[in-house]
């Protein structure tokens, strides 16, 4: 039988379904107590004399080629025209020997899914493996599915 907190013990009285806080509240006490005391023991630094030069910037943003497909399925690489069979050839001149650019890839909404995949494949053959798609926010903000 459960105590009542008045002290009756009637049998319709529906037991005491309170929760004691104060031992959790205690163990939150002490372990914050720990942490601070604990905390700035993680902040010490062994002095080190380290040497003074003088270096460039380095370029953190990473180069990136614009490579655009037409409503009629023409390719272009940052504005210039470009025939599909000479896309991989030239991508690789462009890569040069330092990192491959991340290509952002621009498509027509008419442009056929086929035409895509064949820029795509072209791009992975000429060694560049980033690709980017660039899409356009909608103007009534859902999508337009036609």
């Amino acid at each position: 039988m459960a105590f009542q907190p008045n002290g009756s013990k009637t049998p319709h009285a529906s037991p005491m379904a309170e929760i004691n806080t104060t031992p959790l509240v205690d163990v939150m006490l002490v372990l914050l107590v720990i942490f601070l005391i604990t905390a700035p023991l993680f902040n010490q630094a062994v002095p080190i004399d380290l040497p003074k030069v003088e270096a460039g910037k380095i370029n953190e943003t990473p180069r990136s080629l614009q490579v655009a497909i037409d409503a009629g399925g023409s390719i272009l690489v940052d504005g210039a025209t470009i025939e599909l069979a000479f896309l991989p050839e030239h991508l690789r001149t462009v890569k040069g020997a330092g990192d491959a650019p991340e290509i952002h890839l621009r498509a027509d909404r008419a442009t056929r899914y086929e035409r895509v995949a064949e820029v795509m494949a072209s791009v992975q053959s000429a060694g560049m493996s980033k690709i980017a798609f660039v899409t356009e926010k909608p103007r009534s903000g859902r999508a337009d599915v036609n």
